[in-house]
């Protein structure tokens, strides 16, 4: 079993794919003309406009609701398993990613926006959603929905599980089993109120955890100020071949930050966009740049805050391609959340271990929310003409079982198993929308020319007439 796990692993996962998500953010960037800093100052202030209504929810709340899926293991875990595998180059390859994959992000966050349904009287969209019924292509999006139900319903949110296990029989010696019935209770009492519920979830608690876990780094980073330029020096060094401990490892770098900068940030990967077809907004641009803002947040400031602490410290080791280490400071530690751990502890050693386990628990569960409404929204979508309340309690269970799995079961295997799902949905995704982008080119010179004479930005089809999009059709 292992064996056919990493060669799927290894064929969805090649090389083709890291360079992919780098052209394609590269393209995107250059055709849109660097939306990433063009509209930077735009991006903050939607942030914080429009309201919620009866059948969508606010931009912060969708802005929350995608911040909980990208921000989770993948900053604390993740981050410290780039390093493991990549040197301290791959973070520079995460920052890379993230902002180029700023600009897929408002272009896949936009197409979401635009091909968005009103179901049950609430706002459903996503890849799925645009593959059907912006590229007319009904198989193509049923494929997209199967494989991101089984990857966000059941391959991913063990690895979530799995590192909030790890990290807290870490810091308090707690079984799997019982972090897994804790979770499973918690998660749910709030997966059956559905994504009102979440949002609402998601609004208070990410804020908080995210605005806490980045002063504990910012603590760090004051205290060891005066390291900070060799740190960098470090970093962009290994990211280019001219460090001689990390030289040799350049190419892993660049793939272990490509690899975990998306599984971080999710920019291109298609998850995002069940949540920016959510929001209630007058413009399908006007999310696309509130979920690129996103992309930031995620990675520039709570990868690089993870990133610093562990180099800053030393708590690290770095594995070269034959498995034996480089670097070995930390002697029979295995790669993820430890490495922050023993980061945090050397500073706060009566605090350190503890504070990075319940943080990783709050940003863990949230991205555990996060996926399970994206996997209902792919069950709504296949079933959308049917009573599909028994496939959504198939899910819940499916999901929860997901979770107690992780809860016991290797890190190493947990992983596999959720690259395997985020590189399959960013493969199709990424397809997507290279065929669909110069819909946002429209909506992109729509929003640009309204905003040139001083208007609020509203999309109106009947300018256009783009088909299969009812939500922005003119009102009888």
């Amino acid at each position: 079993m292992q064996k056919i796990v990493d060669n799927i692993y290894n064929l969805v996962w090649s090389d083709v794919l890291v360079y992919l998500c780098l052209l394609t953010g590269t393209y995107f960037t250059i055709r849109f003309r660097l939306p990433q800093l063009r509209y930077l100052n735009e991006m903050i202030r939607l942030l914080f406009s429009g309201k919620a209504s009866s059948k969508g929810i606010s931009s912060f709340q969708a802005f929350s609701l995608a911040i909980s899926g990208r921000v989770g293991t993948g900053n604390i875990a993740g981050v410290a398993t780039a390093i493991g595998m990549g040197g301290p180059g791959a973070i520079f390859w995460m920052w890379v990613i993230a902002f180029v994959g700023s600009a897929s992000a408002i272009v896949e966050a936009a197409l979401g926006q635009l091909y968005k349904q009103e179901i049950n009287g609430e706002y459903r969209g996503g890849p799925a959603y645009y593959i059907h019924y912006g590229l007319k292509n009904k198989a193509f999006a049923i494929i997209f929905a199967v494989v991101t139900i089984v990857s966000t319903g059941f391959l991913l949110p063990s690895v979530q599980s799995n590192s909030i296990a790890v990290a807290m029989d870490t810091a308090f010696g707690t079984s799997g089993f019982v972090t897994a019935g804790i979770l499973i209770i918690l998660m749910g009492l709030i997966i059956v109120g559905g994504v009102k519920r979440i949002g609402k979830v998601s609004e208070l608690v990410v804020p908080f955890m995210a605005g806490i876990y980045i002063l504990m780094a910012l603590v760090i980073i004051g205290i060891n100020y005066q390291e900070i330029p060799s740190v960098f020096s470090l970093i962009f060094r290994s990211a280019f071949s001219l460090d001689a401990t990390f030289g040799g490892i350049v190419g892993a770098a660049i793939s272990w930050g490509v690899k975990r900068g998306i599984y971080s940030n999710e920019a291109g990967q298609g998850t995002a966009p069940h949540a920016a077809a959510a929001a209630e907004v007058d413009h399908p641009f006007k999310q696309g740049l509130v979920q690129g803002f996103s992309v930031y947040v995620d990675t520039l400031f709570v990868c690089t805050a993870t990133a610093l602490m562990i180099l800053f410290t030393g708590q690290y080791n770095v594995q070269g391609a034959d498995g034996n280490f480089i670097i070995e400071n930390l002697k029979g530690i295995e790669m993820g959340p430890t490495f922050t751990q023993m980061a945090v502890s050397l500073h706060f050693p009566l605090l350190g271990s503890s504070f990075v386990a319940i943080a990783l628990a709050f940003f863990a569960f949230t991205t555990i929310m996060a996926y399970y409404y994206i996997a209902e929204t792919n069950v709504n979508f296949l079933f959308q003409e049917q009573k599909n309340s028994l496939y959504i309690w198939g899910l819940r269970f499916l999901l929860l079982v997901s979770i107690f799995q992780g809860c016991i079961t290797t890190a190493s295997t947990a992983w596999q198993l959720g690259d395997i799902g985020v590189g399959l949905m960013a493969w199709l995704n990424m397809l997507a929308i290279l065929l669909l982008h110069k819909k946002v080119v429209l909506l992109e010179q729509d929003y640009a020319m309204q905003k040139s004479v001083g208007q609020n930005p509203r999309f109106y089809n009947k300018t256009y007439n783009i088909p299969n999009v009812p939500i922005w059709e003119p009102k009888k």
